[in-house]
């Protein structure tokens, strides 16, 4: 019995030994495990920002004063007629564009053509009186010489002559009457420019100064009226003492001139009730691309701005603070600086304080980034 109880007793002894050791053997296989997987995933490193940058430039830029204006022809009548008759044809079709002399419409002419004939038959008639009156005159002054003429009958012959000759005189002014009234049968452009639409149908009976038959507007060159306020004026005097001022017109939609001019008038008096003075530009038109009563857009080149520190304007931010560059500050962070802006040039604004010549400034991903955080600068493309 006894035997029985200390075999027992070692089989229990060595069950508990081989169950140590097989929960030891575990732990030191899952601390191996543990170890070996820390080792193969290290931490990920801070992700940094990629951004555009671009070099703060200095360079001489134009200064301009912009205004909304209106364009205006520098001549623009109304086409009547001159001679009374019937519309006989319109040679210029409507909105055409004509030369200075250029045939437009036609009166029947037959009426001044017969006057006309008439008027020289008279200058005929009296040309012959006249030289019969000058020959019995000069007979008379013979006889009158040797006393077979009176004197009575001689005056008589010498009125004779004079009166033929108011005559011929009288209708030579008549055949210029009617070669004038002849020819305003026959309706011209005055000058060069373009026809509107036509008033009076072929076939109408047309008065003098009464029926309208068209407008003819000149295109080249054209007018553009503006109106600058009066704080400007000075700028303005001050340009024009130092040179013609060059001024461009932009069409809407436009952000470069295609037709440009001088200023050539400036009015002599400021309007009270708007502080503004009218001002009139000259501006080419060959290709009448502007016409007489266009909305456009004028800029005056006043001046040069030298050393003007330029950059893109797609890198200016805004906030309640006012306007913003992101600039590339030490350690490749992020540095916000508060700008002043002047002029614009194309794609370029200057920046009147808050950057200086060589800063590199964010151009963008300026929506992913903010003060000092970490970036990484791409090649550099300077600002033009």
């Amino acid at each position: 019995m006894r035997k029985w109880k200390i075999a027992l007793g070692a089989a229990v002894a060595l069950g508990a030994i081989s169950v140590a050791s097989v929960h030891l053997l575990d732990m030191g296989s899952l601390s191996l495990k543990a170890g070996t997987a820390g080792a193969a995933t290290p931490a990920p490193a801070a992700f940094v920002m990629p951004v555009p940058v671009t070099s703060v430039v200095k360079k001489t830029i134009p200064i301009y004063l912009d205004y909304a204006a209106r364009t205006e022809p520098i001549r623009s009548v109304t086409l009547q007629a001159r001679v009374p008759g019937y519309l006989e044809e319109q040679a210029a079709e409507d909105g055409a564009d004509v030369k200075k002399g250029d045939l437009l419409y036609k009166i029947a002419p037959q009426d001044f053509q017969a006057a006309l004939d008439q008027a020289k038959a008279q200058v005929q008639r009296d040309t012959a009186t006249l030289d019969y009156a000058r020959s019995n005159l000069g007979r008379g002054t013979e006889l009158a010489k040797s006393g077979y003429l009176a004197k009575d009958s001689f005056d008589q012959r010498t009125s004779t002559l004079r009166e033929a000759q108011a005559s011929l005189a009288l209708n030579q002014a008549a055949v210029r009457s009617a070669e004038l009234n002849l020819s305003y049968s026959e309706i011209r452009a005055p000058f060069a420019g373009r026809i509107g639409r036509n008033q009076a149908s072929i076939g109408t009976l047309v008065s003098v100064a009464g029926t309208v038959l068209n407008t003819l507007v000149q295109l080249d060159p054209i007018y553009v009226t503006f109106n600058p306020s009066e704080s400007d004026l000075a700028q303005i005097e001050e340009a024009r003492a130092a040179g013609p001022i060059e001024v461009e017109v932009l069409l809407p939609g436009e952000t470069e001139a295609h037709q440009k001019g001088e200023l050539t008038f400036i009015d002599n008096t400021i309007d009270h009730s708007t502080g503004t003075i009218t001002a009139r530009a000259t501006i080419g038109n060959a290709k009448f691309a502007l016409l007489p009563g266009q909305y456009v857009r004028v800029r005056l080149h006043v001046k040069q701005q030298p050393d003007a520190l330029m950059v893109p304007q797609v890198a200016l931010g805004s906030s309640q603070l006012g306007k913003y560059l992101y600039v590339v500050g030490k350690g490749n962070t992020v540095d916000q600086r508060l700008v002043s802006t002047g002029p614009t040039s194309g794609d370029l604004v200057a920046i009147l304080s808050g950057v200086t010549e060589g800063d590199r400034v964010i151009t963008g991903n300026l929506q992913k980034i903010g003060p000092g955080m970490p970036i990484s600068p791409l090649p550099q493309k300077p600002a033009t």
